[in-house]
């Protein structure tokens, strides 16, 4: 069972968004926050598995939201539910840890399909977000230029591994680990684990274990 928290200010977007999980066999509901506050309280308290977060919340942002609960829910995963598909939103939000970044004129299957796609480690993107992401590498000519020790972890990142599952299953140092993160992101020309996963799945560089 997934284990959902919805956090929206506005109560009938926040209602709607439960309502439609409701019917999902998978998925159960452990809270609803209106504002950043609660839904840091929350996350502390339910550690759910993913949690549709609103940018735009009264007393802390979308993004202060995930970086105040990073280090207290390591294991959840955000699925940012917003109105805006602009670069000054997108970034920071993928910056901030996001896994997946979907606009709410999303359908109810495919806010069901996003959250089971975070839970088995890969990404869920709007289709003008992850434009916007590979829109930036058209001009990075070394997107391809990955190496097969490179490629491997990349592999590793998409099935959901972390830093230490990566060591561990390839025989690496974690610091080793980091340093290959480092170089796949320059070379994706990417700022964070979510947006790498994107890239890498959109160009077709790794795919999703069925």
């Amino acid at each position: 069972m997934i284990r959902v928290l919805v956090v929206d200010d506005h109560p009938v977007v926040r209602h709607g968004l439960v309502a439609m999980l409701h019917w999902e066999q998978d998925i159960e509901i452990v809270g609803e926050a209106a504002d950043g506050l609660e839904a840091v309280r929350l996350i502390t308290e339910q550690q759910p598995d993913v949690v549709l977060l609103d940018l735009r919340l009264p007393h802390l942002s979308g993004i202060e939201v995930m970086n105040q609960t990073r280090a207290q829910a390591p294991h959840v995963r955000f699925l940012v539910l917003t109105t805006y598909d602009t670069d000054e939103y997108i970034g920071p939000a993928l910056a901030a840890g996001a896994r997946g970044y979907l606009l709410k004129d999303a359908l109810p299957d495919e806010l069901a399909r996003a959250v089971q796609a975070l839970m088995q480690g890969g990404a869920a993107l709007e289709p003008s977000v992850a434009a916007r992401v590979l829109g930036r590498m058209h001009e990075n000519e070394s997107v391809n230029d990955l190496s097969q020790r490179e490629l491997e972890v990349l592999r590793l990142l998409v099935a959901g591994a972390s830093n230490k599952g990566i060591a561990a299953q390839l025989n690496l140092s974690e610091n080793t680990v980091k340093s290959h993160l480092s170089h796949i992101f320059s070379k994706l020309d990417v700022q964070s684990r979510a947006e790498a996963v994107a890239v890498a799945l959109q160009r077709g560089l790794v795919r999703l274990a069925q």
